[in-house]
């Protein structure tokens, strides 16, 4: 019942006394490195919920990640403005598959569970991810997360196989209008519009 409370704080936080809170919190998570491994999560009811348990073998880090496109520096010349290719450029990934990947190459003997945001400034956003110690005798026993210990769960994060990774390949679509992103974008594409017709003259012969 108390998480329930929680999660309510935290739907609407600019209405709550969460804000107050994370304005403190952020002054100090700006001095500290891009990764900080943390104690306790702070937001016990997200965390519980992506499957978070206070056990040996599973931890969780708090993650900065710099908002906004990508920064391109201008070419001096040899092109007209229209084709400089500086503003307006987005990265192909959500920033929270960013903190994801960052986390699992700070942590290489641990596998990412799933990750949830806590704050954000005007120049950085900073989501928690949950670590999961994939040789610990408590996981592989565990029957909520030992499914990860199998061989195939191996570096999920960098195939896109956690939720954020599912987000940005489109899979979270379903229904009408989600035919063409399954089994991938790239193999619906295929599927609907068929192979680049040949035409004369192309090809070795």
């Amino acid at each position: 019942m108390a998480y329930k409370y929680i999660a309510e704080e935290w739907s609407k936080p600019e209405e709550s006394f969460v804000e107050a809170l994370m304005r403190q919190r952020l002054i100090l998570w700006r001095k500290q490195p891009s990764t900080v491994r943390i104690e306790n999560p702070t937001r016990v009811d997200k965390a519980r919920k992506l499957g978070y348990k206070a056990k040996q073998g599973i931890i969780v880090a708090r993650t900065k990640v710099r908002r906004g496109g990508l920064r391109k520096l201008r070419p001096r010349s040899g092109r007209r403005p229209k084709r400089m290719g500086v503003n307006k450029f987005k990265p192909a990934k959500n920033l929270r598959l960013i903190a994801e990947e960052r986390t699992q190459k700070h942590f290489p003997n641990l596998e990412v569970l799933n990750s949830y945001w806590v704050g954000e400034d005007g120049r950085h956003k900073w989501f928690e991810v949950i670590l999961v110690d994939t040789n610990a005798p408590t996981i592989k026993t565990d029957k909520d997360v030992g499914w990860m210990t199998e061989k195939q769960h191996t570096g999920r994060v960098f195939r896109s196989m956690t939720s954020a990774g599912k987000s940005v390949r489109g899979l979270r679509h379903r229904g009408a209008g989600a035919e063409k992103v399954r089994p991938s974008q790239r193999k619906g594409a295929k599927k609907h519009h068929g192979k680049k017709r040949q035409r004369k003259g192309d090809g070795p012969y």
